[in-house]
């Protein structure tokens, strides 16, 4: 046999290899949001111990004959490392051993009664609403709509989301889900926070970020910001407010303004003019003021392969679902100088995302 056809025949099986996965990432998805409906992560943690294939059947309610495909799923989710395989005795005897299912720090994360549970963030993500948009994208391409999700149902996000109480409300928890990841590292955040008198949370929903943040630093007078119809009627505390407006005319004096992950729905444009109400809003650095941007860097020289392509993935799909991206370093830096600020501080401490301090 020639070494180099061989070579070259390899070479054309591995590509072909990696088309197919990518072809097919989907079903990855797919299945974990299928774990997820299922209560699988769940019934695993309830059962306190290593669950064999027959126990997870069995309290799935399925019947018998789903055993095999059962197997299937659970095959490709610890390959993927949702769950993990480890040894258990029989009760057919001690010296038996069965294979039992146990989490992973990522299933960990999907409990549905856990303090963190990103499990309404999976289900969000793979709604048809949210998924439809990508069969789209080749089309919007070469059409005139701002983004594939319009060009998928005839209106942007915000607009669809108005008219679907159902979707707006999946987003709504799916984006909850997300603000609670905040709890693994408020307390690491004394440098950025511990300082301010007060703090205005923009786009802040129900005040959950809020609320973490007061968890820990109740001395900071907290006002959440966001859309008249959103912070209508919500309860407020000594320390906690709720104001309505619209953050492209103007937003509420304090010594910060907090953003997380709302910037980056923006385009430059869009983005450039909401700092400008951010200058206008804060005192000077001297003073104390700033601006605390939680949002994605991209680093493709210093994060790991897997972080940075989730980045990457992240900035395709605020292209296609709303008109922002994820920026690098030096992308953020255009924004704030155009804005009229003079420094900036990253600080990588929110995993996919940073922490950026802007001072005037």
């Amino acid at each position: 046999m020639d070494v180099n056809h061989g070579q070259e025949s390899s070479e054309w099986f591995q590509a072909q290899s990696h088309i197919y996965k990518h072809i097919f990432n989907f079903a990855n998805s797919m299945c974990l949001k299928c774990a997820v409906q299922l209560g699988i992560p769940d019934i695993i943690h309830n059962h306190e111990q290593p669950i064999t294939l027959p126990e997870l059947v069995s309290s799935l309610q399925f019947p018998p004959t789903k055993t095999t495909f059962v197997h299937r799923l659970m095959r490709l989710l610890v390959h993927s490392g949702f769950f993990a395989i480890t040894k258990v005795h029989s009760n057919q005897g001690e010296e038996e051993e069965e294979e039992g299912y146990v989490l992973t720090t990522s299933s960990r994360l999907l409990l549905k009664d856990g303090l963190t549970s990103l499990s309404p963030f999976v289900q969000a993500m793979v709604n048809p609403a949210l998924v439809t948009p990508w069969q789209f994208l080749g089309d919007w391409f070469r059409g005139n709509q701002l983004t594939a999700f319009e060009t998928a149902h005839g209106v942007g996000i915000w607009e669809y989301a108005d008219q679907n109480p159902e979707f707006n409300n999946i987003m709504n928890e799916a984006m909850a889900s997300d603000s609670r990841m905040m709890n693994f590292v408020v307390k690491d955040c004394k440098e950025i926070l511990g300082g301010l008198g007060s703090l205005v949370d923009v786009g802040g929903g129900t005040g959950l970020i809020a609320k973490i943040i007061l968890e820990t630093f109740p001395h900071i007078k907290c006002t959440v910001f966001d859309l008249p119809r959103v912070v209508a009627n919500l309860p407020e505390s000594e320390n906690l407010s709720f104001v309505g407006g619209d953050m492209f005319q103007s937003i509420p004096s304090a010594d910060a303004i907090l953003f997380k992950c709302v910037l980056h729905n923006w385009n430059d444009e869009d983005c450039v003019k909401i700092l400008k109400r951010c200058r206008e809003a804060i005192p000077s650095k001297d003073d104390g003021g700033k601006v605390v941007i939680i949002d994605m860097v991209i680093n493709g020289e210093k994060d790991e392969h897997d972080i940075t392509k989730t980045k990457l993935v992240f900035d395709i799909l605020m292209m296609v679902l709303v008109t922002g991206r994820e920026r690098n370093e030096k992308e953020w830096e255009k924004l704030f100088l155009e804005a009229g600020f003079c420094h900036y501080k990253i600080t990588p401490i929110f995993g996919l995302r940073s922490s950026i301090e802007v001072y005037p």
